[in-house]
């Protein structure tokens, strides 16, 4: 049986690949850090409480499950502070013992978590291997330099290995002072939504297909870099307007009242055709669909 080692099972996108893996016929051994996770095991699904940023912890776990698979999302992700913080230096080193440890056990196949604050933003459209990359934070260079680091580890050790690059996501379980559930949730509770001018164009994926894609790239040959998105350009204003027409609150949104920093690009967008012809993945959610779903969560959530 096909076994993966799941990291950040608790958190955002990695709770979500867990019906995916089950379903392909996976076991999966979840490392859920701290002991907080409302997660539960099942039938081949097997619960962890391991620090990864404890080398010895992290060595044993692996000398006893012997994964085929590595599927690799922790990491410090605390909003507002994990582009610069230090912390993002110690997931290089523990990702690193980590490929390491999984070698070293039998690993077959390892799909790590790049982010889009890997490419040179002033381009706007980027496509894996011809987009620059310069990233601007310690957060993208950290990720990047891990990113080499697995490329050449790969062709060192002959590992299988590939690096989804993640660009907007959103959905349940997202940190509520984000963009999207920070809308939504002040206009459940008929508060004003605080937004800045909007003209910025992103590319967002509804979680569960982010998740989706990151197992299809997991159950594939592809190697190196892959663009998890949508590929669909959209402004923030108009995300914005679709939440408060869904909410029948457009009157709570105050566009502008939030200054825009002067790194922030105006433009960001991925090319997708890897992830469509190479991977062969599609989304099941467009962003209609995906707000929605979401709304309907931070509904129950908030329970308004």
């Amino acid at each position: 049986m096909k076994k993966v080692l799941l990291t950040g099972a608790n958190g955002f996108i990695g709770r979500h690949t867990i019906p995916f893996l089950t379903k392909l016929g996976y076991e999966v051994h979840a490392i859920c850090y701290p002991d907080n996770s409302d997660l539960s095991e099942g039938k081949n699904i097997f619960l962890h409480r391991c620090n990864l940023l404890n080398m010895e912890e992290q060595k044993q776990l692996l000398i006893e499950v012997k994964p085929t698979h590595l599927l690799h999302f922790a990491w410090y992700a605390v909003p507002g502070k994990y582009w610069t913080s230090l912390e993002n230096l110690r997931w290089v080193q523990a990702s690193m013992e980590l490929l390491i440890n999984f070698v070293e056990n039998g690993g077959k196949r390892a799909v790590f978590a790049g982010t889009c604050a890997e490419y040179d933003w002033d381009y706007g459209y980027c496509i894996e291997g011809i987009t620059p990359i310069r990233p601007q934070t310690l957060y993208g260079t950290c990720k990047n330099s891990l990113r080499e680091i697995m490329v050449q580890f790969s062709k060192q050790t002959g590992v299988s290995s590939a690096w989804g690059r993640i660009f907007y996501l959103y959905g349940p379980f997202e940190e509520q002072s984000r963009f999207i559930p920070s809308v939504i949730n002040s206009l459940l509770l008929n508060k004003p939504a605080n937004c800045s001018h909007g003209r910025q164009i992103r590319d967002f994926l509804y979680v569960e297909d982010v998740a989706s894609a990151f197992v299809a790239l997991l159950q594939s040959e592809v190697q190196g870099a892959v663009n998890i998105a949508s590929g669909i350009p959209i402004s923030l204003k108009e995300v914005v307007s679709k939440i408060g027409e869904k909410l029948k609150r457009k009157d709570l949104i105050r566009l502008g009242t939030i200054t825009v920093s002067s790194s922030e690009p105006p433009l960001l967008v991925a090319d997708v055709r890897r992830l469509a012809k190479e991977v062969g993945w599609q989304p099941k959610y467009d962003l209609d669909r995906g707000l929605e779903q979401t709304i309907h969560w931070w509904r129950n959530y908030l329970k308004v």
